[in-house]
């Protein structure tokens, strides 16, 4: 998929659990999502989240007021994959993306409109920290990435799931495997019906098979080990970004934006029990199941060591290696700097 066509399937609408509501005078339908906050005078930000795991920092942050503390008026999105989330905000519907949002697709809106993004949080995650992962259905004999030979195998919408699933696939020796892109609610029924029989996905995806007995995991971690070259490197392979625009037009909410959501990181770190409830209403996992999903890490733009940039740099390469990103880029031109 070119850019040109990414960016031209700009996404007609998306879904959300407590529907369409009406902002201000004007009638603007806007998203609706658990505990959305609005007031009137105060700064608005905009942001687009993704169904998964690793938005829970962002997921906190909303329901126990932190934005609302910090005297910001935030409007939550619900979108329907990563790309579309990376639309919307080139579109101007949104001023960024929530955690988990795929960092390869907010780099694709970078080249398309340079000096758009600024990452602010990225979610590592590796073998031990999981979010990525490659599930086959509970019955299969499959033991290693190679036992996919030939097989049909599922993947997340967007270009960087399906590049990633192509990659780890080939370099895991998986040749001759295709790959079918799928919205990430279908991976489970569609690997139990056996429409496929892999499926590279995300937490909480994993999760929930594994406790409904239709899926089990073949391997964590997967684009660590083979696309970064390490089972415990950290693929930043999401990030919470605000857009340069916002930024400069008021620097102190943005500001007072980061603080709020590093609250909801630091939440997330030192108590992940706590935490977990809130993956209830923004991804698939309800109630108690809440507690059974792996975290991925969390690392803050002015937490990167030189190494963390460097794995970020070589995630990034793979993509302008394989022709998906018309041009390099620079991972450190795109971190916030505060």
């Amino acid at each position: 998929m070119t850019i040109d066509a990414s960016i031209s399937s700009l996404l007609a609408g998306t879904t959300s659990r407590r529907g369409l509501l009406k902002a201000g005078a004007a009638g603007v339908a806007v998203l609706g999502a658990p505990a959305l906050v609005r007031a009137q005078g105060l700064p608005k930000i905009r942001m687009g989240y993704w169904p998964i795991a690793a938005g829970l920092p962002f997921y906190a942050a909303v329901e126990l007021g932190y934005f609302k503390a910090a005297g910001l008026d935030v409007e939550v999105q619900r979108y329907a994959g990563a790309q579309q989330v990376m639309e919307a905000v080139l579109a101007d519907r949104c001023d960024g993306t929530a955690n988990g949002v795929g960092s390869a697709n907010i780099a694709i809106g970078e080249i398309a409109q340079p000096g758009s993004f600024k990452i602010f949080c990225s979610n590592p995650s590796n073998v031990k920290n999981v979010l990525d992962e490659m599930l086959v259905p509970a019955a299969s004999t499959a033991k290693v990435m190679a036992d996919l030979k030939g097989k049909r195998v599922g993947s997340g919408p967007g270009i960087q799931n399906v590049t990633l699933a192509k990659t780890i696939l080939e370099r895991g020796g998986a040749t001759g495997a295709t790959v079918v892109e799928l919205p990430i609610g279908q991976h489970v029924a569609s690997l139990a019906a056996g429409q496929i029989d892999g499926c590279y996905t995300l937490e909480p995806t994993g999760t929930i098979g594994r406790l409904n007995g239709s899926t089990r995991v073949l391997e964590a971690g997967v684009i660590a080990k083979y696309v970064l070259g390490d089972p415990m490197a950290p693929w930043f392979g999401g990030s919470a970004s605000l857009t340069s625009a916002i930024i400069k037009k008021d620097p102190e909410a943005a500001k007072k934006f980061i603080a709020a959501y590093g609250q909801g990181v630091k939440l997330v770190r030192e108590k992940p029990d706590e935490a977990r409830k809130f993956l209830k209403g923004y991804t698939a996992i309800e109630g108690p199941l809440t507690g059974e999903v792996p975290l991925a890490a969390y690392t803050m733009y002015s937490e990167f060591t030189r190494e963390d940039v460097a794995y970020f740099q070589k995630f990034f390469d793979l993509f302008a290696d394989k022709g998906i990103f018309s041009a390099p880029l620079k991972v450190d031109a795109m971190l916030y700097k505060g």
